[in-house]
């Protein structure tokens, strides 16, 4: 059996793979505004001092740990759909939805645009629910 058999994998598990290329992209962008803060000597060292983060880098670290509230459950449904066999319109779509509403969510944070940013957190969690009813119907 090949290694890096991508034949057979399913559009979601293609968005799990971009989930995993944007979850590391916010944790590198968080780091740099984290570096420009605080110093180098900070992020790298053992951080036993909690020092508050402030403007972007503050935005920074908030964004990656709201992007770490709704991760779990698209994992999860993403992977219940490539083992199920569920893939359909509605799961691709709403996988989609997610990854492209979460793109679109980082410069918004990033910049503290308000009711906009919230506009489209709710556009990519109702990816999530399109996920889901394509699993149940």
């Amino acid at each position: 059996m090949p290694y890096g058999n991508v034949e057979n994998m399913t559009f979601e598990l293609w968005m799990v793979v971009a989930s995993v290329v944007l979850l590391f992209a916010q944790i590198t962008m968080q780091a740099l505004l984290l570096t420009a803060q605080l110093g180098r000597e900070y992020n790298a060292g053992p951080r036993d001092e909690d020092k508050p983060l402030t403007g972007r880098a503050g935005r920074a670290k908030r964004m990656v740990e709201n992007y770490l509230e709704t991760y779990p459950a698209f994992i999860a449904l993403a992977l219940v759909t490539a083992v199920s066999g569920g893939s359909d319109w509605l799961t691709q779509g709403g996988a989609a939805l997610y990854i492209v509403g979460r793109i679109i969510y980082i410069p918004l944070y990033l910049r503290g645009i308000a009711y906009f940013r919230s506009m489209v957190w709710i556009f990519a969690s109702l990816g999530l629910v399109a996920m889901a009813i394509g699993l149940i119907v």
